[in-house]
Formats: structure tokens, C-alpha cells, sequence
């Protein structure tokens, strides 16, 4: 391997004999004048290996574990089918989720279906189609999803998102489990206490246990211990009103590496950490082993994306600045405008070259602010070279958009030489097929 960011990008990662990246035992170069740019390429083997080691490492600590994944990252019909295949559970948070789900058959009772705001409708549509849990978010919910649940003659399974008051130290806009946030029951508040009494109360609810969410992307092992050591000794108290904890789930958050300076700890490490506070605090507290559910979204799909683009114009601004800018930008991934996020890029269609000059990797987006890589290193570039940027897989498609009416950008899987197209290239009558005119 000719290029030092290597545990960055996908597990099948190479570069080929003419000095081009291959992911998938596919030249990238051959994928862009197939599918033309920005294309986003999502590697089979990588996703599968992370489902099957979330799987592995967590069931061998913990027996019968649930491995759940967090379908906001990215989800399409083509993602969906795989991570059923490989034998995970599903996380949702919205309707539009839980139709991709339908569209593939996903077992209805492995789908968990999160929000802080799930709308009437929403909730109707889960319970027709037999989602295994909902995870209530507010007392509003809480009272609506009991009225939906008699209407249709149900008795709902329910999980209850508490807020712990623990900050797992990442960024403001992605923290969730500390006391001022959106999400959950506080525990702090007393909310917490009184939605378990209310929905063991329920006529058409049965709680089946609790979840609480930290935040994302936690690069940290003890916010977890932490959060499972308030959350379990918080409900302690209730065993004597009739709780019976039969699931209980840390939520996911996982990080993934996006720059060499920062990567995450094995998933080994983060399986230990939960399951051993779990089973320890449960054996002390005698809420016997429920079963444990994890929701690894960004961590499954995150390292097996590339973000490919082609080199348009470039602006060299003297002792200042030296602008490249690419065909895509912050409406295919947006987290570098709104997070700070930091990646890392390599000339894709000239492998071997070197670093010679420090550039701004820039969008073509109508915003200052549309900037992918401030600052990097990398050998000279000229217009029409391709740049590739790894760890692209979550939350940039996800959160894509057609900022200046910009389609949004094609998707494929590759595997063994092979590239399926799982979403075309948006088409500008795609993007007015909506309005009316």
C-alpha cells in the first residue's frame, strides 16, 4: 500500500497498476466514467465485516445481545437488505425509515422506532406494520401511542429513552444524554420517574425495558460505564412498583476514524466496557440479565463509503490560500459546514504522487462556508484529477440535499471487481416532480 491513511478507507482498499485507487477490486477512475462524479461507492465486504463484528463481539460477552443498526447513518433498500442478511436489527426514526424497511420485508419485530417528535400517522404505520418496539420520547407520545394501540385493539411493546445527565465529550449539536437536551426523560427532572409509573399504567402499552442515547461520535470507553451505572442504579428504586427489566440498551454512538490523528478505540473495546458494567450492575441491583441492544449506525457504514470527486476550477491566491474546487460539496455532505468535521483525501486517479502543496479542498455550493478539507496536504493538482475521501459512508448521504437545485450525487456498491448501482444520479425533472406549476 502506497498511501499512509490506509485504515481510514474500506478493508478492500488498493491501488492498482496504474496507480489509481481500487475499493472493491474496482478502479475508481473506471467508476467515475461509469457513473460519472461526485459518486459515492460503499464497499460490500466492509459493511458486512463491521455487521458481523459488532455481532460477533457483542453476543460472545453477552449471550443473546441485539445488535441493532442505526438506520439515520444511511439507509436505502440496497443498505437495508444487506444489514438484514447479516442478521442485525434495525433502528428508525421516521416514517420515511420505516418505509424502506417495508419495501425490503425487514422483520417488523427487529425494528426499534426512535424520535423525540414521532407524529400520529407515524406511529399508526409502525403499529400496523408490527414494529417490535417503540421507544416513547415524551409524555405526548406516551398518551397518543396508548390511544393508537386501543383503537386498533394492540398491546404495544415499548422501550422509554431516558436522559442520563452524562456528557460523553463530543460535539454540542450531537450530545444527547446530558440534561439540556430534546431527547429523553431526564432523570435529573423527575420525568423520568413518573413516565415508568405512567407506562406501567398503561391499558395498551407494555414496557419492556429502557434506552438511553449519549451522543455521537463518543471516542471515549467511560461515558458508557458511567451511563450505565446511573441509569441502572436510577431504576433500582421501581423494582418494588412492579418493574421488570427485560431489555435494556446503551444506544450506539460509536466512533470511526475520520483523520489519522483521531481514531477510535476497537469495538472489542467498547463490547467489554458494556457488557461488563451491564451484567455487573445488574447482577448487584437483581434485574437478572435483560437482554442487551446496541445501535451502531456510523461505526457499520461510515468506513465503508469514499466520497469520489472530480477537480474543476482552481484559485491560487498567493501567500493566502489556494482554492481546488470539487463538483460536489456541503450538499452531499454537509458535516463540515455545520460540525467542524475534519477528513482526510487522497488523489485518487495518481497514487504514488507526492505532497507538494497545502490546498482547500472547496465545494461548489453558493456558501463561503462550503468547504470539505481546509488545509491539507497534497501532491499538485491539476483540473480533471479525481480526489477520494474516506469515512464518507454516514451522515453526508443521509443528510444530502438539493441546496441550488443540485442533484444529488449516484451511489454504488462494489464487490469483487463489481459495481452495482444502488441509487442513480438524481435528474432535474427528479427534483421538480414535487411542485406544482
Amino acid at each position: 500500500m502506497t498511501f499512509n491513511n490506509i485504515e481510514l478507507f474500506p478493508f478492500t482498499v488498493a491501488v492498482n497498476a496504474d496507480d489509481h485507487l481500487t475499493v472493491g477490486g474496482c478502479d475508481v477512475t473506471h467508476l467515475a466514467a461509469d457513473f460519472g462524479t461526485p459518486l459515492y461507492i460503499y464497499d460490500d465486504a466492509t459493511l458486512r465485516g463491521m455487521c458481523r463484528e459488532f455481532i460477533s463481539e457483542f453476543t460472545s460477552r453477552y449471550p443473546g445481545a441485539r445488535v441493532a443498526y442505526a438506520s439515520k447513518a444511511f439507509v436505502n433498500p440496497a443498505i437495508a437488505r444487506i444489514v438484514a442478511e447479516e442478521g442485525m436489527s434495525l433502528d428508525i426514526v421516521s416514517g420515511g425509515e420505516l418505509a424502506v424497511a417495508k419495501a425490503v420485508d425487514f422483520p417488523a419485530e427487529l425494528i426499534y422506532f426512535h424520535g423525540n417528535n414521532k407524529t400520529p400517522e407515524e406511529l399508526e404505520f409502525a403499529l400496523e406494520y408490527g414494529v417490535g418496539r417503540i421507544v416513547v420520547d415524551s409524555f405526548h407520545e406516551l398518551a397518543i401511542l396508548d390511544a393508537i394501540a386501543g383503537r386498533l385493539g394492540q398491546r404495544q411493546d415499548i422501550m422509554l429513552r431516558l436522559s442520563p445527565g452524562v456528557d460523553p465529550h463530543t460535539h454540542a449539536h450531537t450530545t444527547t444524554g446530558i440534561l439540556d437536551s430534546k431527547f429523553g426523560f431526564s432523570v435529573e427532572t423527575g420525568d423520568a420517574a413518573k413516565a415508568i409509573r405512567q407506562a406501567m399504567k398503561a391499558t395498551n402499552l407494555d414496557l419492556m425495558g429502557i434506552h438511553f442515547h449519549l451522543g455521537s461520535p463518543i471516542f471515549e470507553l467511560e461515558p458508557y460505564a458511567l451511563g450505565i451505572e446511573v441509569v441502572l442504579n436510577f431504576l433500582a428504586q421501581f423494582k418494588e412498583e412492579g418493574l421488570q427489566l427485560r431489555e435494556f440498551s446503551p444506544g450506539g454512538g460509536f466512533a470511526i476514524g475520520y483523520v489519522r490523528s483521531e481514531l477510535p478505540p476497537p469495538i472489542a473495546d467498547y463490547a467489554e466496557v458494556i457488557t461488563s458494567n451491564t451484567k455487573r450492575f445488574c447482577e448487584e441491583l437483581g434485574f437478572g440479565q435483560p437482554q442487551l441492544i446496541v445501535e451502531p449506525g456510523r461505526s457499520i457504514v461510515g468506513r465503508a463509503g469514499v466520497a469520489l470527486y472530480t477537480v474543476g476550477g482552481i484559485k491560487d491566491i498567493p501567500t493566502v490560500r489556494k482554492y481546488v474546487s470539487l463538483d460536489g460539496g456541503m450538499g452531499d455532505n454537509i458535516r463540515p459546514a455545520i460540525y467542524g468535521s475534519e477528513y482526510e483525501a487522497v488523489l485518487a486517479n495518481r497514487m504514488s504522487a507526492e505532497p507538494a502543496e497545502v490546498v482547500t479542498l472547496a465545494g461548489k455550493y453558493c456558501e463561503s462556508g462550503d468547504v470539505l478539507i481546509r488545509d491539507i496536504e497534497l501532491p499538485v493538482i491539476q483540473s480533471g484529477d479525481l480526489i477520494a475521501i474516506p469515512s464518507s459512508g454516514a451522515y453526508a448521504p443521509s443528510m444530502a440535499s438539493n441546496y441550488n437545485l443540485n442533484a444529488r450525487p449516484a451511489m454504488v456498491v462494489v464487490k469483487d471487481g463489481e459495481a452495482e448501482l444502488i441509487r442513480r444520479r438524481e435528474t432535474f425533472e427528479d427534483m421538480m416532480r414535487t411542485d406544482v406549476f
